[in-house]
C-alpha cells in the first residue's frame, strides 16, 4: 500500500512539474500581411472607395507582453478619379472654376516603423502570468511613402517621396505558441499633396500632416512566426 501511494505521489509530482513549465517568451516575429489600401485626397472623398490590394513583409521586436516595435515594408496601388467627387477646381490662368476630368493610378511603397501597445498582456498564459491569447492594441509610428504615377494632372510622369505618420487600432490572436494572427486598420497621414499627381489643385498651399495633404488607409491581416526565445532562467518582465 505504501509503495502504491508513493508511486502515485511521484507520478502526480512529475505531472505537475511538466505542466508547470512555462512556455518561452520570444523576442522576434517575422511574417507577412495582405490587405486593402484606400487613397484619401482631392480625388476621393469616401473612406472605403477605390480600395486596392496591398502586400507587406512584417517584422516585430517584442519588448514585453504589452508592447513591441514593428517594421513593415508594403507595396500596393493608389487610385482615384475626379468622378468620385462633385467639385469644381479653380483655373487660375483664366480666373474661372471648372470640372476637371482626371484619374490616376500610383504604385505605392510604404516603409513604417510602428509602436504597438496591447491593452492586455499578450501570450499563451503560460509564457507570462495573466497573458491572454486575444488582445486589442493601438499603434502609432513614423514612415516613408513613395508613390510613382504614370501621368500627373499635367500629363507628365513623375513620383512623390514623403514622410507619413500611421495611427490605428488592431486585434491580435495567438493561434499557437509561435503563430500570431492580426487584423488592423491604420490611417497613414502623409506630408505631401502629390501622391495623386496633383499638387494643391484648390490653390491652398499644403503643409504639415493635416493641411491639404494626401493620406491613405490600410486594412490588413498579418500572420507572423515567433522565434528567438528569451532566457528561461531570467526574470520575467
Amino acid at each position: 500500500m505504501n509503495r502504491v501511494l508513493f508511486l502515485l505521489i511521484t507520478l502526480l509530482g512529475f505531472y505537475n512539474l511538466i505542466w508547470a513549465q512555462d512556455d518561452p517568451e520570444y523576442r522576434m516575429e517575422l511574417g507577412a500581411g495582405v490587405g486593402l489600401v484606400n487613397y484619401e485626397g482631392d480625388f476621393n472623398g469616401k473612406l472605403f472607395s477605390s480600395m486596392q490590394p496591398m502586400f507587406s513583409v512584417v517584422g516585430r521586436y517584442v519588448m514585453n507582453p504589452y508592447s513591441n516595435f514593428r517594421l513593415s515594408v508594403g507595396y500596393g496601388k493608389l487610385k482615384g478619379s475626379s468622378e468620385n467627387v462633385s467639385t469644381f477646381y479653380p483655373d487660375f490662368s483664366n480666373n474661372v472654376s471648372q470640372k476637371v476630368d482626371y484619374n490616376f493610378s500610383s504604385s505605392l511603397v510604404d516603409v513604417s516603423l510602428i509602436y504597438e501597445y496591447n491593452f492586455w498582456p499578450y501570450g499563451t498564459g503560460r509564457d507570462y502570468r495573466g497573458a491572454r491569447r486575444l488582445t486589442p492594441y493601438i499603434l502609432i509610428g513614423l514612415g516613408t511613402t513613395y508613390a510613382k504615377y504614370g501621368k500627373d494632372i499635367e500629363g507628365k510622369s513623375g513620383s512623390a517621396f514623403t514622410a507619413n505618420v500611421p495611427l490605428g487600432i488592431g486585434l491580435k490572436y495567438k493561434v499557437a505558441e509561435r503563430l500570431n494572427l492580426g487584423l488592423e486598420w491604420a490611417m497613414h497621414f502623409s506630408m505631401s499633396d502629390k501622391l495623386d499627381g496633383a499638387k494643391d489643385p484648390y490653390g491652398i498651399v499644403s503643409s504639415g500632416l493635416f493641411k491639404n495633404t494626401d493620406c491613405y488607409s490600410l486594412l490588413q491581416a498579418t500572420l507572423t512566426y515567433s522565434f528567438s526565445p528569451k532566457c528561461q532562467t531570467c526574470n520575467k518582465d
